[in-house]
């Protein structure tokens, strides 16, 4: 881990002193994204892959996607050569793919500070916060509605943290907030109280297109028009139907040169089969509809390719999060959208625990990895994701930014160099002594080893008489508090911002409440 304390220098006297601890409350540095240094998991072989594509393309072929509520999706599919039924579109075999090669496989969504902007696509992970819940919760209050007020609150603990490199988008559903009228005070608070790339509205194509306008007066019209400034998260209505609020409002996204990200909700047995391989086969299909989409609208667009594939207790008919065979399945999504050359979403922090407990750690870190070892580019639902996504988790989302700080160290890889290698300390310390004190150490010790900020690694007496015998969850409660209380807004400049107010007064006004 870097942190802001300088290295300490190493000791010239004869007896080597014992390495300071690191400097307590040194703030870790975050980097804007994460260059992964080890390769994405590969799993199933080339005739694999090309079976599942050939039932992909005899869905899209034999039997169609339906595209509801917009003629313009429509005509452009007509005039792009594709077979439409009514609302029923058939494609030949690899004219999709043919249409989607032109969105670029690697694109900025630049950040008003420059220094955050991220790369998304190749070999960069976006870690991005959970999005779309309804509910919040906290060990002091427990389950409730969100508000502004905590949708507020997560964007500060998300622009908080050096783990995260995202703002996201509907990190949790502000509900004291007229439906027709949230999403203005939504991408504001992501505006105001953030300096990192974040995501708009795509509940109507006006939502979409006024996220749209107050990143043009954030970034400057020229400037976003020639560049990726706001990500739109467009879901699939599966099993295949487009709905026209999600065309259209990913057509807004790409008529702009926004990036939409595509993704189906695929709950096997429900929306989709039972079985991977043919829930594979939708989600690619589905996904690659959307994506096509986006390049008719307009070409060379950045889109990204995106997945949710999820299970389901066969018993109950209850979803179910985090659970091995939607985690081994997004290793092939990996494999496909490499294929494509697109840039992935994919899996993410899910869990069905209704606590930051043991088991929203295990599921987490079940759907988590498969997020890393296939490939995934941007990363949505990195932390806060709790209840079977019904409920944004104060507690579980410090966690999961903390497990986020591991995986930076683990998507390092291994270094090896002369000072990795190290072979000046085996000559210094030689057989039977110990390194605590070596020049290699005392050069090293500061960078490491990742280091957490809520595990307890003390002796048991130490943690149960001064600790205070506290879990992870007491000790994320109390963090997110002292984060909260610490934080401090980065500056917006002031004629942005009052014309971003004026944008949303005038919006405002324009439209009575509606709560439905």
């Amino acid at each position: 881990m870097t942190t802001t304390a300088e290295p300490t220098e190493p000791t010239t006297t004869a007896k080597r002193e014992r390495p300071k601890r690191r400097t307590p409350g040194a703030r870790p540095v975050g980097v804007p994204y994460i260059n992964r240094q080890i390769p994405p998991y590969d799993i199933l072989s080339e005739e694999s892959l090309e079976k599942i594509e050939a039932t992909a393309d005899r869905i899209l072929a034999e039997i169609g996607i339906e595209f509801r509520d917009d003629d313009d999706a429509i005509a452009l599919w007509k005039k792009a050569g594709a077979k439409v039924d009514g609302l029923k579109v058939t494609f030949e075999k690899g004219m999709l793919r043919e249409i989607v090669s032109s969105a670029p496989a690697r694109f900025t969504q630049h950040a008003r500070n420059p220094a955050r902007s991220v790369e998304i696509g190749g070999g960069s992970v976006v870690f991005s916060p959970a999005y779309g819940s309804p509910f919040v919760m906290d060990l002091d209050r427990g389950r409730r509605y969100g508000t502004i007020e905590d949708f507020q609150n997560f964007i500060k603990l998300a622009y908080s943290s050096p783990w995260l490199h995202h703002s996201g988008g509907t990190i949790c559903e502000p509900v004291d907030l007229p439906v027709n009228k949230r999403h203005l005070d939504m991408v504001y608070s992501h505006i105001k109280y953030s300096d990192r790339a974040f995501m708009g509205s795509v509940t109507a194509e006006s939502r979409a297109e006024d996220s749209i306008d107050m990143a043009r007066i954030l970034f400057g019209r020229d400037f976003a028009d020639q560049n990726c400034v706001i990500l739109g998260n467009v879901n699939v209505n599966s099993p295949l139907v487009w709905d026209g609020t999600m065309t259209k409002a990913l057509r807004a996204y790409a008529r702009a040169n926004q990036a939409a990200v595509i993704v189906p909700f695929i709950l096997g047995g429900a929306m989709g089969p039972v079985t991977n391989a043919g829930a594979i086969a939708q989600s690619y299909a589905e996904t690659l509809a959307g994506c096509a989409l986006t390049q008719l609208e307009r070409k060379g667009a950045p889109v990204i390719f995106g997945n949710f594939l999820s299970s389901m207790s066969l018993r109950s008919g209850s979803p179910t999060f985090g659970t091995p065979e939607p985690a081994i399945g997004s290793m092939v999504i990996g494999q496909l959208a490499r294929r494509l050359k697109l840039p992935l979403r994919c899996a993410g922090n899910f869990t069905n625990s209704k606590l930051p407990d043991a088991q929203a750690m295990q599921e987490g870190v079940m759907s988590m990895m498969s997020a890393i070892h296939c490939g995934a580019n941007f990363i949505l639902h990195s932390a806060g994701f709790l209840d079977g996504l019904l409920s944004m988790s104060y507690e579980k989302f410090v966690m999961d930014a903390d497990f986020c700080g591991a995986l930076h160290a683990y998507l390092k890889g291994v270094d090896v160099d002369d000072n990795a290698l190290a072979y000046d300390a085996f000559e210094e310390v030689g057989p039977g002594s110990h390194f605590l004190g070596s020049q290699h150490t005392l050069r090293n010790y500061q960078t490491a080893f990742w280091d957490t900020t809520l595990s307890d690694n003390e002796p048991f007496e130490k943690w149960s008489q001064e600790g205070g015998s506290t879990d992870m969850a007491i000790r994320a409660n109390r963090q997110w508090k002292q984060t909260l209380a610490s934080y401090e807004a980065p500056p917006l400049d002031e004629a942005i911002d009052e014309e971003l107010r004026d944008f949303i007064d005038r919006k405002k006004k324009s439209m009575d409440d509606a709560w439905h």
